[in-house]
C-alpha cells in the first residue's frame, strides 16, 4: 500500500470518529426548542433550496456535457 492511500483512510477513520462523537454531544431538546420556536422550519428550507441548487446545476451540467458530446461526434 503507498503512502497516500494509507493517509486517507487514516483521515478517513478520523473524520468517521470524530462524526461519531459529535452526534453524542448532540442534545436532544435543542430539536424540541427548534420546533417551539418554528427555526426548524427556517433550517429545513434551506437545506431544500441548497439541495433544489445543486441539483439544477447538475442537471443543467449534464445538459450542457451533452450537447458538446453530441457535437464532437463525426
Amino acid at each position: 500500500m503507498n503512502n497516500w492511500k494509507k493517509t486517507g483512510i487514516v483521515f478517513a477513520m478520523c473524520m468517521m470518529q470524530a462524526i461519531l462523537h459529535a452526534q453524542t454531544v448532540v442534545n436532544p431538546d435543542s430539536a424540541d426548542m427548534m420546533r417551539s420556536n418554528g427555526k426548524i422550519y427556517v433550517v429545513v428550507a434551506v437545506v431544500v433550496t441548497i439541495l433544489l441548487g445543486l441539483f439544477l446545476y447538475v442537471f443543467n451540467l449534464d445538459r450542457k456535457i451533452s450537447k458538446l458530446e453530441k457535437n464532437q461526434r463525426p
